[in-house]
This record gives structure tokens, sequence and C-alpha cells, in this order.
């Protein structure tokens, strides 16, 4: 087995400011053992990196399985619905980056939002060789050596070699060798697919018997392997899909809440209210309202109400 190229130290954090700042990083260097992989996918308002430093884990993308290995960075854009599944075992040891920042610096503008083009990849997991993977992930060292020197602008220090991280990945993103591959039996990747159209097509009306035909498989036999897969009933996850999309627009824009509903896939605004509230413990115009705390919370939902996240 090869060594990771990255620093670490088990149970060691780097934090410059809080989630819902505007500008956050909060590096996690640890393990993650198979007895606390998430049952449920969540999503959050942040962007967020993995780096798994030892052996080999999955990530579930907005429906879609990925097998990743040691030292390939998966890159997380808010509001993408995910979990990591962890093998049994030793626990694998991994990096996991949770920041924001703004995009706003004047004369800069179209060049971070180039920048950020790299978390919009079709597959937004990143494979290099060994000598462009340490070109790549040294800034990201140099930050655990700079958390270690305490300084007047040690904050300053970590968003300038964060910044070069993003920039190394962006000039070499064209070398990424990550190739998808398919795994699990036949039943769970048509799972995982069925779960992927659903998110490319939450806003169209969605039946169990429509999706049952179009992917050759029983509606009996999809609603009962679907829940197996994922942990969801089909309709819960079309739900999910939709309130999920619905939160994004009530927090980042002003459209009318009957519009939000319709353009999520909602065939009644009644409907809508009734299975937010379900979801989240409030109405639409409440989440809206409460923008600020909603920023800080990673929601994981379990059916009825949402969870923070472990």
């Amino acid at each position: 087995m090869t060594t990771s190229v990255l620093s670490y130290e088990k149970g060691y954090a780097i934090h410059v400011n809080q989630p819902g700042d505007a500008l956050f990083y909060h590096l996690d260097y640890d393990e993650r053992s198979h007895d606390l992989n998430m049952e449920f996918q969540h999503f959050h308002d942040f962007y967020e990196i993995c780096i798994l430093l030892d052996r080999s884990a999955a990530h579930i993308i907005e429906g879609s399985l990925y097998e990743i290995q040691p030292d390939d960075i998966v890159l997380l854009r808010p509001a993408l619905l995910h979990k990591t599944q962890y093998p049994k075992g030793i626990p694998p040891k991994r990096l996991m980056i949770d920041f924001a920042m703004p995009r706003s610096l004047p004369g800069l503008e179209n060049d971070y939002s180039e920048l950020f083009t790299i978390f919009n990849a079709e597959v937004p997991i990143f494979r290099f060789s060994e000598e462009r993977r340490k070109e790549i992930l040294a800034p990201i060292n140099d930050i655990f050596t700079i958390s270690q020197q305490p300084s007047p602008i040690q904050s300053v220090a970590i968003h300038h070699k964060f910044v070069e991280f993003l920039c190394g990945l962006h000039r070499y993103a064209a070398e990424n060798a990550y190739v998808r591959e398919e795994t699990g039996s036949s039943m769970s990747r048509r799972m995982y697919a069925i779960a992927s159209y659903i998110h490319s097509h939450y806003q169209q009306e969605l039946s169990l018997d429509e999706v049952s035909r179009r992917f050759y498989v029983s509606a009996h036999h999809l609603s009962r392997q679907f829940n197996k897969v994922t942990g969801f009933t089909f309709t819960e996850y079309v739900q999910m899909t939709r309130i999920r999309n619905a939160q994004q627009l009530l927090l980042h824009t002003s459209e009318k809440i009957t519009e939000i509903a319709a353009q999520c896939g909602f065939t009644s605004f009644s409907q809508f209210n009734r299975i937010f509230n379900k979801q989240n413990g409030m109405s639409p115009s409440a989440y809206r309202r409460s923008r600020p705390a909603q920023d800080e919370r990673e929601i994981v939902f379990v059916g009825q109400q949402p969870t923070e996240s472990v």
C-alpha cells in the first residue's frame, strides 16, 4: 500500500471562523469507521472536499455510486445530496475540508467564477499521477504546517494556501485520470441509476409505474429494491429531492413560494406545503425567514424531520 502524500495527525482539526460566516475553513484529520457510516444522504450550504488517505471507499452523489481510492479528491458543491460508504475493518484515514469564501472581490469576480467551475465537473472526483498529486496537495500540507505556527496573519496564510490548492486543481483538471467503474450487483446499479434519474427529472411528473417501465423492472420489485439500496421508499426519495431543491430556491432566490413549488415538481401548493412541513418541521415561508440559522446546519433527511449529521 502506498503512503499518502498528505500530512496527517489523527483527531487534528484546523478552524478559521465558523460555518455560516462568509469565509470559513474546517479541516478535519481523522478516521471513519464502517460502523459510523451515515444511513441517510445529506447536503449542506457550504463546499466540501473529501480526500481519502488509505484503503478505499465509495461516494454516493446525487444517486450515483463512485468508488474512490487513496488520494482521490472528491469535490462537493453546496446542495449536492451525498453520503460516503466506508469499508468494514480498519477505519480509513481521511481529510474532510468544509469551507466557504466570498467570491466578489472587485476585479476578481470572473476569475473566481472560473476557478469554482471545478466543482461543476460532470464527475466531481479527481485522480492524478503521483508527481502531479504531490504538487497539487503541497499547499494543503503547508496549511497543516502553518496551523502549528501561531502568527498574527495565520488565517490569511491559510486562505492563501487554500486558494493555491484550488488553482492547482483547476490548472491540471484536464489531467484527471478518474474513471467511473461499474461496481456492485446489476440490481443495485440499476437502483442507483434510478436515483440519478430522479435527480435529473424531479421537476417532471414521476410515478413508480412510469419509472419501472423505463428501467425494465416491475413496480413491486423496484419499490422493494430501491428501499433496500437507498434507505428510502421511491416516493420518499422523490419528495426529498424536490424539497431539497426547493430549500435552495427559498434560501437563495426571491421567487414566490408558489412558483418554487411548481418549479420543483409539485402538482399543488397544498401538497408542497404539507410535505415541506413534514420534512422540516416548519412552513416554507418560515424556513425562508430562518435563513441565518439554516446556513449553519447540515441537513439529513430521515423521513419525518431533519436531524443534525454527526
